[in-house]
């Protein structure tokens, strides 16, 4: 055998006896003791109390440095563990979960709760846009209603109550006035204002009436004088649709009478609408 097989042969007896030297070291001291109790008839008397404290004060690490790499622990010793720590598995649950699920049916509704009490007033919102035109409206309707007669012929009572007939036309808006009939006819229902306006005759009365409908309304009356004087009467009066105002002249239980001839007209009757129903 050469020089170097030697030297290899030397390399495995070394190599050999590291490894022997490795399992030995890690043999238990429960073990090596045993076996050492084999060797002798007797074994070693268990240490007593105080000479286990020692001991336990020799191997325990003193405060603030770590426990040596070699060194056995009890495992009543102070912050020392049985157990390990392990590491908790952590499972994805992502992967665990399903496809989504058809929605169920709606559920009865429940009871009303109590009505809460009034929140504070919100800001105003943004002015919206303007909105179309409209349709066009109706027509502004105007109400109009007047006349003005006259008459230049006396007149003097008989046995029966006259209605009074004027001949001169100054002012007869939409025909209302019947100058055959002497009466004002309401079209247009409201307050109307009237006036009358007669000249009395010497040594005789003067007595009429303003009529509205079959009713003595107002009196226009003069005594018995020397001189003939004109005299007036006016009244405002609520007319409906249909009704009728006119002049009557007083029967002859009394001599009366109202002046007028063909050069001037003393004799005047007028009317005019004041406010229309239908206004406010």
């Amino acid at each position: 055998m050469g020089s170097r097989g030697q030297g290899l042969l030397l390399a495995c007896c070394l190599l050999l006896a590291f490894a022997c030297g490795l399992v030995l070291s890690r043999v238990p001291h429960d073990q090596r003791d045993q076996q050492a109790w084999e060797g002798n008839e007797e074994p070693p008397s268990p240490p007593d109390h105080a000479e286990r404290d020692e001991q336990h004060e020799r191997y325990s690490p003193s405060r603030g440095q770590g426990l040596p790499a070699s060194q056995c622990l009890r495992c009543c010793d102070p912050g020392t563990s049985m157990y390990p720590a392990t590491a908790v598995p952590q499972i994805n649950i992502t992967i665990l979960k399903g496809e989504k699920g058809d929605r169920g049916d709606r559920g009865l509704q429940g009871k009303y709760g109590k009505t809460g009490s009034a929140g504070a007033r919100g800001h105003a919102g943004p002015k919206g846009q303007k909105g179309s035109m409209g349709a066009p409206g109706e027509r502004c309707k105007s109400h109009y209603a007047a006349f003005s007669v006259g008459r230049k012929k006396p007149m003097h009572s008989n046995h029966y109550y006259q209605t009074v007939i004027f001949d001169t036309e100054f002012v007869n808006l939409y025909g209302h006035f019947n100058m055959f009939t002497g009466k004002f006819y309401c079209y247009v229902p409201g307050i109307y204002f009237f006036s009358l306006n007669v000249h009395t005759w010497n040594q005789k009365e003067t007595y009429l009436h303003v009529m509205k409908n079959e009713e003595e309304v107002v009196i226009l009356f003069a005594q018995v004088g020397d001189r003939s004087i004109m005299q007036s009467q006016s009244l405002m009066l609520e007319l409906q649709e249909q009704d009728q105002v006119w002049v009557r002249l007083y029967k002859g239980e009394r001599e009366n009478a109202i002046f007028s001839d063909e050069l001037d007209t003393y004799i005047i009757f007028s009317g005019y609408l004041v406010k229309h129903a239908s206004e406010p």
